[in-house]
């Protein structure tokens, strides 16, 4: 077999090191764009000092990076396969008797086994890193009267003994109990305007809202000042939670315990269960961009045309990320099944992967 000879470890050494090295290419300019970014917005922050935004810089950079991993599959690809093609490599092989399906095993091997990694390791440790970016980026932002860029702002709508509330929060707490920079609206129970409640943060207790400086303002009365004010609410802790953190800040372990929670909440868990799904089809779909770049980059140098191949290559791979995040847009509205989203581009991708490559090698 070809992946035990010594051309095979040569072969895969190759691949994991071009497509390793396009990733910490990508994964080092998103980190110096989003430094520079930061630098700017600190200069209205008191406490952002530079160390904390290259800590934040670093904190952010690995969820951003990991939307990557598809190019860097595509382009560490089409590299090695050029580089080898351009030094005469693959002519040697093919002399031999070598078949383009053997010396693309290590490509799909280095693929899929970086695939594993990215989902088993790579992104539990994303999703921590997201969370104490949220909570470092709300101590020297929110604070300082700033919105997140990472962060939206948080909408919720409450039932109680009181009546209807919509409640505007700028960010959740550190520690995912709560809210802050929070605006409150609340409402009789014949549906008319009652009060407007600002606070500082609000921490869910059970039963109420425990809020922290608070201002209340009403149509009746002067605006009122509290330490501490309490709001009746029937919202859950996981019902909250559910409606501030995003899927993308769940990582690959802990999303089961997660789409089990919100399912005892009877919350809608469609958009966990297509996460979950898009990081366990993640290793087919990096296969499928090996493919598609194989079936650019084997033509030999001589025979001319290799930059156009080059150029239809990377046009079918972003097609291809497009689809999947189309596919992915359909999965989160519920129109297809969050199984069928996650799990079609990349068999569809691998598919006409193999296919144009049967068309090259055999057709």
């Amino acid at each position: 077999m070809l992946l035990t000879s010594t051309f095979g470890r040569y072969l895969t050494k190759r691949f994991a090191r071009a497509i390793i090295g396009v990733f910490s290419t990508f994964f080092f300019l998103i980190g110096t764009l989003d430094f520079v970014e930061l630098m700017r917005r600190a200069g209205d922050s008191p406490v952002a000092t530079t160390p904390l935004i290259v800590q934040l810089a670093l904190f952010r950079a690995p969820s951003v990076a990991e939307q990557i991993f598809p190019f860097a599959a595509l382009f560490g690809g089409m590299f090695a396969l050029l580089t080898l093609s351009r030094k005469l490599e693959l002519v040697v092989a093919r002399a031999v008797g070598v078949s383009a399906w053997q010396f693309l095993q290590p490509a799909v091997v280095v693929a899929g086994v970086l695939g594993l990694v990215s989902i088993l390791i790579y992104n539990p440790a994303a999703a921590e890193m997201k969370r104490r970016a949220s909570a470092l980026e709300m101590k020297l932002f929110v604070r300082a009267g700033q919105s997140t860029a990472s962060a939206p702002e948080i909408w919720l709508r409450q039932r109680s003994v009181d009546g209807q509330a919509i409640i505007r929060a700028a960010g959740a707490l550190p520690d995912g109990d709560g809210l802050s920079q929070v605006a409150i609206f609340n409402f009789s129970p014949g549906g008319g305007f009652s009060e407007r409640i600002d606070a500082r943060q609000a921490v869910l207790r059970p039963g109420y809202w425990e809020l922290t400086d608070a201002r209340v303002v009403s149509a009746t009365e002067e605006p009122q000042n509290y330490k501490s004010y309490v709001l009746a609410t029937t919202l859950e802790p996981d019902q909250v939670r559910q409606s501030f953190t995003p899927p993308d800040a769940v990582g690959f372990w802990s999303m089961p315990t997660v789409i089990e929670r919100t399912q005892r909440a009877g919350l809608d868990t469609t958009r966990y269960e297509l996460r979950y799904q898009s990081l366990m089809a993640r290793p087919l779909l990096l296969i499928a961009m090996v493919l598609v770049a194989a079936s650019v980059s084997l033509r030999f140098f001589r025979f001319g045309g290799v930059t156009r191949l080059v150029v239809g290559g990377v046009a079918a791979g972003f097609v291809l990320y497009v689809a999947t995040q189309l596919s992915e847009e359909l999965g989160s509205s519920g129109i297809v099944n969050p199984v069928v989203a996650a799990w079609l581009p990349a068999t569809l991708g691998t598919m006409l992967g193999a296919l144009a490559l049967l068309h090259q090698e055999d057709g």
